[in-house]
C-alpha cells in the first residue's frame, strides 16, 4: 500500500468529519492510543466478532446523527 492506516485517519481527518473505526491486527496499548489520539473514533483489534462491530457502527452513527441534528436545528 501507499499508505498506512494512521496516515489514511489523518488524511480522512484534515478533510472532513467522517466516522472513522480502525480494524487492525495491532492490538498493543501504544497502537490504540495512537490510533484513536491521530482520529480515529474507535478502534477494534482482530479477530472480533461481527456483532461487536455492529453494535459499535451503530454506536458511531448515533453520535454522528445526534451531532449533525443538533448542528443544523435550534430551538428558541
Amino acid at each position: 500500500p501507499e499508505m498506512d492506516g494512521l496516515e489514511v485517519c489523518k488524511r480522512l481527518r484534515t478533510q472532513k468529519d467522517t466516522p472513522i473505526i480502525m480494524i487492525t491486527a495491532k492490538g498493543e496499548i501504544y497502537d490504540k492510543v495512537t490510533g484513536l489520539d491521530i482520529g480515529a473514533d474507535d478502534y477494534i483489534v482482530k479477530p472480533f466478532e461481527i456483532e461487536e462491530l455492529l453494535a459499535r457502527s451503530r454506536a458511531l452513527i448515533r453520535r454522528y446523527s445526534d451531532e449533525n441534528v443538533s448542528d443544523t436545528n435550534v430551538v428558541e
